[in-house]
């Protein structure tokens, strides 16, 4: 088989032959009639040769920009957006080469119901690509006119004739399947295999990430994806649904399309329910030709959270679910920043300064109430100073001098530090979990039942549940370590411009010039330019911290009130993606999607649906069905378009190593997982099975999945037991085996 190289040289050398484009000898013969693909193997030649043409023109761009100076201000930000648009580019072109044609649509010929134009051919593409010529060889899937391409339906053709779906593999179309609107129904270009080819596509094994899906996105899926982002949008649908394609697709078309999440404007934050799930789908947004959307989950949104524990006592975790738990942060750390009552007197060489109640009253009430705790601490600390020197700005003392003494005096120092210490989220929160009086005095609401059951020995054994308090402690506190780094920064800065002063001083003392040129050193604008910020010590930036222009959320159900409060945090617009299936909900979702968004602050809803299970076949869903409507009599359980053959398997646990390794034998490719409580790992099967508990399966799926002793997975809870049975036996694509 040729590599990508040889295939692109020959296609675009030798537009006659397509045999390097097509490998259909697996298809029946007809597929290969050259009436059939002959015209797209002409086509593909031209984007081969564009291909070509365009990455030689982008890498030069990007080698021109690299080797022009770097420049300061607007021009260097200027030049280093467009490194990184040029560089964006080029990833995107070397990643794909005729494979980033999806395929191609035939538009209806003028005077047919819905024609406007002569049978119209676009083909359909990851990117836009134009010949030497300007012409058009693809049309960006994101653009409007290629809606129709995802849009068209038998019952809503969107003015198409036909479309032509390809499937690539090795660099080759190995498939390809047409679909017919024509109102005679007869199109003598298209090979009428109509959705079996599709459907067929289905069943093919999966792999260790989430497969390329972009050609085969259906009509309710592309709805979704290209619905306006203002307000919430909740896609809500069974498994197997396509919830996570859409959700990934929604973030690429938003990315592109939508003016107000670029260009700085904070950009898209993709949250994802666990770090299994977030690998799983690591390489569909760089596919996609994006790279500008940031993923985690929501363990990641606080510094250290990957490593804290599972929240285990049901009184504690229902406390630190609630929204309303952050609202003791504010009056915590308010605590921390009360005036002195009593005067303090500062003794310098030149007069004794009085700091008096009111003096420290003043100082603290001039803080920002927009600044957090760390950063307006500098803030008071400054109004201090400024207004002790005011006070003796009629006696005959040096301000410079003045306040040297003042800022270095020890007792004025440990005071300040004292009544507005430098903190940390965790110092705050410790203390709320170790001292019942001060939790009581900051959250009044709380019983005493609820205070004790979040006192600890150890306050700082953190826990999932405690991720959304220690977030708000955080935004209310500010972090001392990048505290720490300004005033760094800020006493570099100073220093260079005190060396820099100096030899400005020097170079004029020794100027001879007739016009004294070398004084113009000392304006504003030279004494800035003087100074290269650039190399001074670096801030460390957050950039999970937001705020973002738009959050899309992937298994939502199971966000409490605390942790949507997190994300509500980061998105002030209330944008937002909200992907989840009420019926997977572990603890239950007993409202509405309307009412539980309403209740947690966000002000638009809009509802779209899901109702077609495109993953698990017919046999499996038939077992899952009953597992959970047997607990939620309403659960939305979709309906499944294709059937497998084979039955839901049921055996002993002793069983288990027979049947992986029956399945490793008979398959050479694709994906197992084995789900279970408490299992060793299935390494000694190969790289192929995966050992999951329930809760990290979600999001996944795999060609066979095993259960160990699904009745067993305990909990007093039913509805949790059943959610869990039913999600871990939706994973599976093909096979279902079930041992206990």
């Amino acid at each position: 088989m040729p590599s990508e190289k040889q295939y692109v040289h020959a296609v675009a050398s030798e537009p006659g032959e397509f045999a390097d484009v097509f490998d259909l000898a697996a298809l029946p013969p007809g597929k290969a009639d050259a009436a059939l693909i002959a015209a797209d193997a002409r086509h593909l030649a031209r984007i081969g040769a564009a291909l070509r043409a365009e990455v030689a023109g982008v890498e030069a761009r990007l080698a021109d920009q690299k080797r022009m100076p770097a420049g300061r201000g607007e021009r260097a930000l200027e030049r280093d957006l467009e490194i990184q648009r040029l560089s964006a580019r080029l990833r995107v072109l070397r990643r794909f080469g005729l494979d980033a044609c999806l395929g191609r649509i035939v538009g209806a010929a003028a005077g047919t119901p819905g024609g406007d134009g002569a049978g119209e051919v676009s083909y359909i593409g990851r990117f836009g690509l134009t010949d030497t010529d300007g012409s058009r060889l693809l049309l960006d899937w994101r653009a409007p006119a290629a809606q129709p391409f995802f849009a068209a339906t038998h019952a809503q053709p969107s003015g198409l004739t036909s479309r032509r779906r390809y499937r690539w593999g090795g660099g080759r179309v190995v498939d390809y399947w047409d679909e017919v609107f024509a109102a005679d129904g007869v199109d003598h270009s298209a090979a009428l295999d109509d959705q079996s080819a599709f459907i067929a596509s289905l069943g093919t094994a999966r792999e260790s990430r989430m497969r390329d899906v972009l050609s085969t996105i259906q009509a309710d899926q592309d709805a979704i994806i290209r619905a306006t982002s203002r307000g919430a949008l909740v896609v809500d649908g069974g498994p197997g649904t396509g919830k996570t394609v859409v959700a990934l697709h929604r973030a690429a078309y938003l990315l592109a399309t939508d003016p107000r999440l670029r260009g700085g404007t904070g950009g898209v934050l993709f949250v994802g329910p666990h770090q299994p799930y977030l690998a799983y789908i690591d390489d569909v947004l760089p596919s996609l030709g994006e790279d500008g959307a940031l993923t985690c989950t929501l363990r990641d949104l606080v510094p250290g959270g990957r490593a804290a524990g599972v929240e285990t006592d049901p009184v504690a975790a229902r406390v630190k679910a609630t929204a309303r738990l952050a609202d003791a942060v504010d009056p915590a750390v308010a605590l921390y920043e009360e005036p002195p009552a009593s005067t303090l007197r500062v003794e310098t060489p030149w007069v004794d300064v009085d700091v008096e109640p009111a003096a420290w009253a003043d100082a603290f009430g001039s803080a920002d109430p927009a600044l957090s705790h760390n950063e307006a601490r500098d803030e008071v600390w400054t109004h201090l100073i400024d207004a002790l020197i005011e006070r003796h700005a009629d006696d005959d003392i040096a301000p410079v001098a003045l306040h040297r003494a003042l800022t270095r005096d020890g007792a004025l120092q440990a005071a300040f530090a004292k009544a507005w210490p430098l903190l940390s989220p965790e110092v705050v929160v410790a203390d709320l979990y170790s001292v019942p009086a001060y939790l009581r005095r900051c959250a009044p609401w709380l019983t005493a039942d609820e205070i004790a059951a979040l006192q600890r020995p150890d306050p700082r054994a953190w826990t999932d549940a405690d991720l959304p308090l220690l977030d708000a402690a955080r935004r209310r506190v500010g972090d001392p370590a990048q505290n720490r780094q300004r005033r760094r920064r800020e006493a570099a800065l100073e220093r260079r411009r005190n060396e820099m002063e100096r030899v400005v001083d020097e170079l004029i003392a020794n100027d001879d010039s007739e016009n004294g040129e070398v004084r113009m050193l000392r304006g504003a604008d030279a004494q800035v330019s003087l100074v290269d910020e650039a190399e001074l010590p670096s801030l460390d930036v957050d950039e999970l911290a937001g705020p973002f222009a738009h959050i899309i959320v992937d298994e939502a159900q199971e966000l409490t009130d605390a942790q949507w409060r997190m994300l509500l945090r980061r998105c002030p617009s209330r944008s937002f993606t909200i992907v989840g299936d009420r019926a997977q909900a572990r603890h239950g979702f007993p409202q509405s999607w309307q009412e539980r968004l309403e209740g947690i602050g966000f002000r638009e809803v809009a509802l779209a649906s899901l109702t077609v299970n495109y993953r698990t076949p017919e046999e499996i869903m038939a077992a899952a069905a009953p597992v959970i409507r047997a607990a939620l009599p309403d659960a939305n359980v979709p309906t499944s378009i294709r059937r497998t053959g084979i039955p839901v398997r049921r055996g002993a646990i002793a069983e288990l190593d027979d049947v992986l390794a029956a399945w490793t034998t008979a398959h050479v490719d694709g994906v197992a997982a084995v789900i279970g409580r408490g299992l060793p790992d299935a390494g000694d099967h190969g790289d192929r099975v995966r050992t999951l508990t329930p809760e990290l399966s979600k999001g996944l799926e795999f060609d066979l999945v095993v259960l160990i002793a699904p009745a067993s997975w305990g909990g007093d809870d039913p509805v949790t037991l059943a959610v869990d049975r039913y999600v871990a036996m939706t994973r599976a694509t093909r096979e279902l085996v079930i041992l206990e």
